[in-house]
Order: structure tokens, then C-alpha cells, then sequence
């Protein structure tokens, strides 16, 4: 299947290990049962889904910064609903979100599996966009830590995926091989097209099962990592 032995796997963390959707839901749900109790969270969701994703494009580019993205993204979403919140009220849901959403544990299908599969072959590893503080969090809680020898995030390398000086920086982090080493992830232009621009194999995570290019290597569930590794 790959032309070198692989050696190293590194995995993004949100929307590939880590259910973000259910997760962030379940924070939302928490925040608003208790201080806004007539918003409806699924017409939240329904509005805040892709642009919190616009948001993060945004600042995978640096074209907003880190609160910029945390305020836009709830200012943006309140808006559409119609919904006034205050600024305070804004910074307030933003902070209580990022303190409740890794308190929420909800890993993808087969995740567990997977990696006590993987483990036994491969060094395994996670390269995230994602804000350091809140992704040790949620590696943490939610069990796995123990399945990988680093853990690179966009903080360390003042880049973020999918600038090739992250996977750069990761490799070196894990000591590992650029042409032994694949990303599995679900977001196409960060961590599919991001490492192999940086000379990496990868794996898509597509879980939402949109048509891809028949070059591109993918899975629609975790488990199915077997049959490639």
C-alpha cells in the first residue's frame, strides 16, 4: 500500500479522535440551560456549525487572531439568530465554553480500538490547530494520552496546519521520518494536502462521506485504518 514502511502516525485531534460536534453541543447545551434558557440549541448549532468553520479558516491563515475567532464566531452566530447578547455576555459564553467543552469526553467510533491497534505497529502521534491548553485537556480526559509520544500544537510551532513548518516541527518533535511517516485527518487542505506538501503520506477522515478525488486515500470510520495500516 505505501511505497517506504511507515513508522509514524500522526493524527489531528478535533472532528478525527475527538467528536468536537457532540462535545461542543453538549457545552453549548450546558452553558444555555443556565443563562439562556429560550435559545433553542439546535437552531444554535444549526447557525454556529460553519461559522465557527469560516472562523477557523480564518485564523489557520492568521487573518484573525485567537480572539478574534473566539468572539466572531458566538458574535456572528447570535446575530444570525436574531439573539442579543452583550459584549460581556459574549466573553462570558466564550470563557465558560472553553472551560466546559473538554469536560465532555466523546471520542469517534472506534477510536480506543483503532489506537490499541496502531500502538503495537507504530509511534503514534497528534499534530492540532487547536489552543494548547484546551487539547492537552481533552486528550486527558478523555483517555488517551497514553497512545502517543508527542503531541504538537500550533502554539509550539507558530504555525498552524497546514503550513509545513508544523509538520516539520512535529517530525522533529518525534524524531521521525518524513517519507516513514502519515497524517490521518479530516479536514482536506490542513491535513491531507498540508503533509503531503510537506512530503508525508496521509489518510482522509471522511466521516461525512463527501466525494473526493479517487488518488486520495481515505476512511469513513476509524476502523477501517486497518485495512491500510
Amino acid at each position: 500500500m505505501f511505497s517506504t514502511k511507515i513508522t509514524d502516525i500522526f493524527f489531528d485531534l478535533d472532528h478525527t479522535l475527538w467528536d468536537f460536534d457532540v462535545n461542543s453541543e453538549l457545552a453549548f447545551e450546558a452553558i444555555f440551560k443556565k443563562d439562556h434558557p429560550t435559545i433553542q440549541i439546535a437552531d444554535f448549532i444549526e447557525k454556529y456549525a460553519p461559522i465557527n468553520q469560516a472562523c477557523w479558516k480564518l485564523y489557520q491563515y492568521d487573518k484573525i487572531t485567537h480572539a478574534e475567532l473566539r468572539y466572531n464566531r458566538l458574535k456572528h452566530t447570535f446575530d444570525a439568530l436574531e439573539y442579543f447578547v452583550s459584549d460581556d455576555q459574549i466573553e462570558s459564553i466564550a470563557h465558560d465554553y472553553i472551560e466546559l467543552l473538554p469536560e465532555n469526553n466523546r471520542l469517534f467510533d472506534g477510536t480506543i480500538e483503532v489506537l490499541e491497534y496502531l500502538e503495537k505497529k507504530y509511534k503514534l502521534h497528534i499534530i492540532t490547530n487547536g489552543f494548547a491548553e484546551v487539547q492537552y485537556k481533552k486528550i486527558n480526559n478523555s483517555n488517551i494520552a497514553g497512545f502517543f509520544k508527542t503531541i504538537t500544537n500550533s502554539e509550539m510551532a507558530g504555525v498552524k496546519k497546514p503550513n509545513p513548518v508544523i509538520f516539520e516541527y512535529a517530525l522533529n518533535q518525534a524524531q521521525a521520518n518524513k517519507e516513514n511517516s502519515i497524517m490521518i485527518g479530516d479536514c482536506l487542505e490542513a491535513d491531507v494536502q498540508g503533509a503531503l506538501d510537506a512530503g508525508l503520506d496521509a489518510i482522509f477522515f471522511n466521516d461525512k462521506k463527501i466525494k473526493v478525488e479517487e488518488n486520495i486515500k481515505q476512511v469513513t470510520r476509524l476502523l477501517e485504518l486497518k485495512k491500510y495500516l
